[in-house]
């Protein structure tokens, strides 16, 4: 799609504390560039309004759809007729900005997306920048950067979604010599379901190196309409996944389509983690998110049931990128080194931090102990 405008925002960020070791701000060793994630770059612009602008603009009050023709005056309307919130945002980069806030050390974390030649693109930039992402965007003309309009009313949101540049990205930007560099200094790759139909040719060029290198591919399956990737037998994807997120609904529709035959998320978790793998030196983890309920956790030969902490009603704000906060937290963690129980709880706590926020929004410090 075509750019159709440039904005002209004022946008104050707080600068990045520096670490000058390679110790994260929880006080253990922690590499440079060890985790890589890959996936949409999107920019999320939120408002706060009421039930006659989702009439305005056809909207319910709480879905997650693809722009058409009808919303491209919507983005306009948010940037003249209120005052909305910037933050970056598509699921793996959400991700990994909460990685990187919670390890503390700059360019622990790299992003690899697409974007447009815009203002929308220095946004993202420098948010992800300002909190130490080392950020890799490729950059194509005459498209605009990816957005999200977050519509949000009460406790709903309506999610509008234009991907824009984001969908253009191409296993070419990953064949630079210092990108590819970047590859190779990771330990850690998290790859989002959405970024598999953007770019297939760079998710089958990041695992096969990980199945060779020994290293761990952590991939997410996001929307019930993507299991029908991960279940694909020509694509093979399964055998290449060491740690696997999805929430209830979305283990299910992956269930379904495996042909596990069961309703019990427990069960397909269990089935999930003997899937065959490639790489036989480490065990599949599957993580299953269920909301308020137990997060079911699949590993070793045995599933275990995390229960969730209750918010305060009054304390949540939003819970868009309560999900990503999650893995991200999780990530943090596995980075480390850490046991399976502490990425867990770092994964937990950084959802109920994000929970109070509009977007996938935090302090500038983080206080997880």
């Amino acid at each position: 799609m075509p750019m159709d405008f440039e904005i002209d925002v004022e946008f104050h960020l707080e600068p990045t504390k520096k670490y000058t070791s390679t110790m994260s701000r929880q006080g253990h060793p922690v590499q440079e560039g060890v985790l890589m994630g890959i996936g949409n770059s999107l920019l999320d612009i939120t408002v706060v309004t009421d039930e006659k602008f989702l009439k305005r603009f056809g909207l319910k009050p709480n879905d997650a759809i693809i722009a058409s023709d009808k919303h491209k005056e919507m983005y306009h309307v948010m940037l003249d007729e209120f005052k909305p919130s910037f933050l970056p945002g598509g699921a793996t980069q959400n991700s990994i900005r909460v990685a990187q806030w919670i390890l503390g050390r700059p360019n622990a974390t790299t992003f690899f997306g697409c974007v447009g030649n815009d203002k929308f693109a220095q946004i993202l930039r420098t948010t992800a920048e300002n909190v130490g992402v080392n950020v890799r965007y490729q950059v194509v003309e005459g498209f605009n950067t990816g957005r999200c309009g977050a519509v949000i009313t009460g406790e709903d949101r309506s999610l509008v979604t234009e991907l824009g540049a984001a969908g253009k990205f191409t296993v070419s930007f990953l064949d630079i010599p210092e990108n590819w560099e970047l590859v190779k200094h990771a330990r850690f790759y998290y790859i989002g379901g959405f970024f598999l139909p953007v770019s297939m040719a760079s998710v089958k060029k990041l695992v096969e190196h990980a199945a060779e290198s020994n290293k761990t591919v952590i991939m997410n399956l996001h929307a019930t309409f993507l299991c029908q990737y991960f279940a694909d037998k020509d694509l093979d994807l399964m055998r290449y996944v060491d740690v696997l997120f999805g929430n209830g609904d979305e283990a299910k529709t992956f269930s379904d389509l495996m042909g596990f035959n069961t309703s019990d998320v427990k069960e397909m978790a269990a089935k999930t983690v003997c899937l065959p793998k490639y790489n036989n030196q480490r065990e599949r983890i599957v993580v299953f998110t269920q909301g308020r309920d137990p997060t079911i956790v699949a590993c070793g030969g045995k599933v275990t049931e995390y229960p969730v902490k209750a918010i305060p009603r009054e304390e949540i704000k939003d819970t868009n990128g309560c999900g990503d906060a999650f893995v991200g937290g999780f990530l943090s963690q596995l980075a480390q080194g850490k046991s399976l129980d502490e990425c867990i709880r770092c994964g937990s706590y950084a959802s109920r931090v994000v929970i109070k926020y509009f977007g996938c929004n935090y302090p500038a410090e983080p206080d997880f102990q």
